[in-house]
């Protein structure tokens, strides 16, 4: 019987549904995530009876025909880059993109990794960095003397060191945007990775057309919406249960089966 294999898919499907609404609650406080959402397929059918073809002398054709499903299987795995809120934090080295776009990041090995987490610090060597240390774009120093730094809305970095009068011009962030944002690698770390699919970087300064704009001691929180998810979660739970149940009774209907004489 293939309501066996059938379920079965359903079940896999539900599974994996299930792990992805399990990351997106994990990630709830993780800056700058984008929530997930499962897309599924149906998998092919058995034509039992082929719509459109004659079924008599007269000429006459079968308006419907007999199509009997075989399952399901997960078409993608869906990042929803919907802006999270902005939380103010107070550290000048925090920062919220406020529209598209999202910081560079160097990596180690020469690559370069995007991400909407500006969690920012420094270094020993004064320059703005990630978390676990990567530089940030386009690789800003401040002054050791620094007694106040300041980033506006474009992106450019001021330093007020002592003795100054003024403030010292450090550069400004490089933000970069894609065609299609859903289609980047995501490596953890906040990171992701230009792909085919994303298209290639396009790259800027904050508040241009098509850019965003930053605010300095904000960052931007998760967009996983806890109602959403939990409600999600208890579907997928249901949908589980159900493709069980179906196990179950064609099991049962499997032993009549044996059982006749």
């Amino acid at each position: 019987m293939r309501a066996l294999s059938t379920a079965a898919s359903g079940m896999q499907a539900q599974q994996l549904n299930v792990e992805v609404i399990s990351n997106n609650i994990a990630n709830m406080n993780t800056t700058g995530f984008k929530r997930q959402r499962a897309e599924f397929q149906d998998l092919l059918y058995t034509n039992v009876e082929k719509m459109g073809v004659s079924s008599s002398d007269a000429n006459t054709i079968v308006p419907t025909g007999v199509q009997v499903g075989t399952g399901v299987k997960t078409g993608s795995v869906y990042r929803i880059m919907e802006h999270g809120n902005t939380q103010q934090t107070g550290n000048p080295y925090d920062l919220s993109m406020q529209g598209d776009g999202y910081f560079i990041v160097q990596l180690p090995d020469g690559r370069d990794a995007y991400t909407r987490a500006g969690n920012f610090s420094v270094n020993g060597d004064g320059q703005i960095v990630t978390e676990d240390g990567y530089t940030v774009s386009p690789g800003i120093t401040v002054p050791v003397d620094t007694l106040s730094i300041t980033i506006n809305a474009q992106g450019t970095v001021s330093a007020t060191t002592a003795g100054a009068t003024d403030p010292t011009d450090l550069g400004a962030l490089e933000l970069a945007r894609f065609v299609n944002p859903a289609g980047l690698d995501a490596i953890g770390d906040n990171l992701l990775l230009e792909t085919v699919a994303s298209g290639a970087a396009n790259r800027g300064q904050a508040g241009a057309i098509g850019y965003g704009t930053i605010l300095q001691g904000f960052l931007e929180t998760s967009n996983v919406n806890a109602v959403t998810e939990i409600s999600a979660l208890i579907t997928a739970q249901r949908a589980y249960e159900m493709n069980s149940k179906v196990i179950t009774s064609t099991d049962e209907m499997l032993q009549t089966t044996a059982q006749l004489k």
